[in-house]
């Protein structure tokens, strides 16, 4: 199979080089100067085994490929506010033999949170949801970097909405044959899904205000940010993994370690702030849970404060981490306030 990474960059170039690099063909999908880069250096890959360099084919739409290959497998890795016009690119795209894309090939997931998937379900017939566990991180054109060791990443897969059959369960085969990915194929992955919501929950969080002093406040604004998400989770009747569960199958498999000129300074909300793209995937995170709040009726004012400022800061090309966590508790505090007055 052939290996379409639409969006190369943290976790999709992370999830590309690897296959690459055990020989698998890849075809890179990015846009200005990632993509400039990736044509004229290659797919840079920092790892704790070293640093790796890929030449592939780099392209940014469907068109310089031709006919897709009955083969392909598509690989979803934007974030999810870049989508609908992913989906709509390359769902349009001709298949050899007959079809589009959309009719024909499968498109797996690869993103944070679960409408992703469902705005695929719109448009594609074979839809499958990843739950990415995969620390990685791109800042600067051409490189990627991901600290996890022994293994790159965790990479539930699954149908959407349910079940499991032979595509899963080759590209699974695929991807553990690397030897940097386990990839196990589940019948609910959307539970593992949700599990992984609520923990990036706290990345708008640390995208406001970094890692730097505070820790009490910062815990104590975490867990009350978590126990909202799992409130509303429960009012909507929708399981999720447990920690317990999530530790036993990771352990220590996806150990972050820091890797020389490469520092993670945060997670996927940080690096986009960091970068100044204008736009941040809260909306599909936080703005999840206050979605099922508003439709099962609880109240999310922390999530929604940290959706609004995340979009704030996006917009106003405000710097990562500028915000004090003294000031953002003070926000939450008379957020909450707010909604328990009216």
């Amino acid at each position: 199979m052939r290996y379409i990474i639409i969006g190369a960059g943290a976790v999709g170039g992370a999830i590309g080089g690897r296959l690459a690099g055990a020989g698998h063909e890849v075809v890179l999908v990015a846009r200005g100067a990632h993509l400039a880069a990736l044509r004229d250096g290659g797919l840079r890959l920092k790892v704790p085994d070293g640093d790796h360099e890929y030449r592939l084919p780099a392209v940014e739409g469907p068109d310089e490929l031709g006919e897709l290959r009955r083969d392909d497998v598509l690989l979803l890795a934007v974030k999810t506010q870049d989508t609908v016009a992913a989906l709509r690119s390359w769902g349009r795209a001709p298949v050899a033999g007959g079809g589009t894309a959309a009719e024909r090939l499968p498109v797996f997931c690869a993103q944070n949170g679960v409408e992703g998937q469902r705005l695929a379900l719109r448009v594609f017939r074979h839809v499958y949801g990843v739950c990415v566990w995969l620390p990685a991180t791109h800042l600067e054109p051409g490189h990627v970097s991901a600290g996890g060791t022994p293994l790159t990443g965790m990479l539930h897969l699954g149908r959407c909405p349910e079940g499991t059959d032979e595509t899963a369960r080759l590209v699974s085969a695929d991807l553990e044959k690397t030897g940097f990915f386990e990839a196990p194929v589940v019948p609910d992955v959307s539970r593992w899904q949700y599990a992984k919501l609520l923990t990036n929950l706290s990345n708008t969080l640390q995208a406001l205000c970094g890692e730097d002093g505070g820790q009490e406040s910062r815990a104590a604004l975490r867990a009350r940010v978590r126990a909202e998400g799992e409130a509303a989770l429960e009012a909507a009747g929708i399981p999720y993994a447990s920690v317990a569960e999530q530790q036993a199958l990771r352990g220590h498999k996806v150990d972050l370690v820091p890797l020389p000129g490469a520092p993670r300074g945060g997670g996927s909300t940080w690096q986009s702030l960091s970068r100044g793209t204008g736009s941040v995937e809260s909306d599909y995170l936080n703005g999840e849970i206050g979605l099922l709040g508003r439709l099962h009726g609880v109240p999310t004012p922390l999530n929604d404060l940290l959706q609004q400022l995340a979009n704030t800061f996006a917009r106003e090309h405000r710097e990562a981490g500028s915000m004090p966590i003294g000031e953002l508790v003070r926000r939450a505090d008379e957020a909450v306030a707010f909604v328990q007055e009216s």
